[in-house]
């Protein structure tokens, strides 16, 4: 069985994720993890570590439901606020055949300025697989 590692934050339920998750449960069975990265909201100053845990859990919560929905093992955490880490700690947990960084288009994406995908390809031996939103969800 194929085992996929997802890091997502605001696109966990995007169309883009979905249909990537779908093309590979047509190749047969998956597991998956998902891990949420903590962050503060959006167009704030300072944030509530507290609120931002809870916000991501629900948003965890939502998508173990909706990928159970769709046929795949899954499970997941909450992560380090940073998303390289947050895949390198469940990493030390999870064997994955690879992993699949879900974000926001560029100029709107935090973590696609900030180049996550290439700093996880230069710190982990696992295929990444970025799955971009479209601008339209």
């Amino acid at each position: 069985m194929r085992s996929y590692l997802i890091v997502a934050n605001q696109t966990l339920t995007s169309e883009s994720l979905q249909e990537a998750i779908a093309a590979r449960l047509a190749d047969g069975p998956v597991r998956t993890h998902v891990v949420v990265p903590m962050s503060p909201g959006s167009g704030r100053l300072s944030w509530d570590e507290r609120e931002s845990r809870e916000t991501a859990q629900a948003r965890l919560d939502e998508t173990l439901e909706r990928l159970r929905e769709m046929g795949a093992e899954a499970d997941g955490e909450v992560g380090d606020r940073d998303p390289v880490m947050a895949v390198r700690d469940a990493l030390r947990r999870h064997e994955v055949d690879e992993i699949i960084v879900s974000t926001l288009p560029r100029g709107l994406s935090r973590w696609l300025g900030e180049d996550v995908p290439s700093r996880l390809r230069d710190s982990v031996g696992v295929p990444v697989t970025v799955v971009t939103q479209s601008a339209s969800g």
